[in-house]
């Protein structure tokens, strides 16, 4: 017994350590996909120590037959037990499979976002903006709607501007047209789109759609709130505000 409890030991932390380095020259490879890499070394882990595990008890001279029963049965009483758990299983082997997302990619996931830090086998772990740590059950990412802004290349960035009635409304699209198109991160095909949309309650709304690189978008975004504002300010364009006309009796 003791001579196996230290080949366990030993065993053990010698498939750690392996483990951990292959996973690492892995990892350097960048035509190896991170997220299918570390789920297959995590499984395959747990795979040799539980064949450890049952060598030793085949070396003990413990007959493993009646081990192999009695695993199955509290497999069946622990699958009814952890059925949320399971799911949460399933849902991340279907995540595996389908691919919706994979490592680093930017994404909302059942009403979250963030970057894509890890897929286990329960729990997707996202990264906010702000420096958050999200846990989400796998059964509940693989059922609800996905959306992976990370997926494509290039993206869209869709803007309104209101402008009064009394403003020039050619003009007011020329301001916008010209900072799209002599910004040096706006793609030129797509070309850049800027209409009136809608007669609002309070002004003319002017609906402005660039094509940016995926990394640029939020840059972009800004860049355009701030440059139309100034273009509208130095001519003379009024942003209106909401009104109401109260008449008395």
């Amino acid at each position: 017994v003791l001579i196996a409890l230290i080949i366990m030991f030993v065993s053990f932390k010698l498939i750690n350590r392996v483990s951990k380095i292959v996973q690492n020259r892995v990892a350097k490879k960048e035509t190896l996909d991170k997220t299918l890499t570390r789920t297959i070394a995590r499984a395959a882990r747990i795979v040799v120590k539980v064949l450890v595990v049952l060598s030793l008890i085949s070396y003990l001279g413990i007959d493993t037959s009646s081990f192999t029963a009695l695993i199955a049965s509290f497999g069946v009483a622990f699958g009814l037990a952890m059925n949320g758990a399971v799911s949460n299983i399933a849902g991340g082997l279907l995540l595996l499979v389908t691919r919706p997302y994979k490592l680093d990619d930017f994404v909302k996931v059942a009403g979250y976002e963030g970057f894509v830090e890890d897929i286990n086998l329960n729990y997707t772990v996202l990264r906010t903006f702000d420096n958050k740590v999200i846990h989400i059950a796998n059964g509940k990412a693989s059922t609800e709607s996905i959306t992976n802004y990370s997926k494509k290349e290039i993206r869209r960035v869709d803007q309104v501007f209101n402008v009064s009635f009394d403003s020039d409304y050619d003009k007011a699209r020329r301001v916008i047209l010209d900072l799209a198109e002599n910004h040096e991160k706006i793609l030129k095909d797509p070309a850049p789109f800027a209409r009136l949309t809608a007669h609002g309650d309070n002004g003319m709304v002017i609906t402005s759609r660039v094509w940016v690189k995926i990394e640029d978008y939020w840059s972009v975004s800004y860049d355009m709130l701030e440059g139309v504002l100034r273009g509208f300010e130095e001519n003379s364009i009024e942003i209106p505000y909401s009104q109401l006309d109260v008449h008395l009796k």
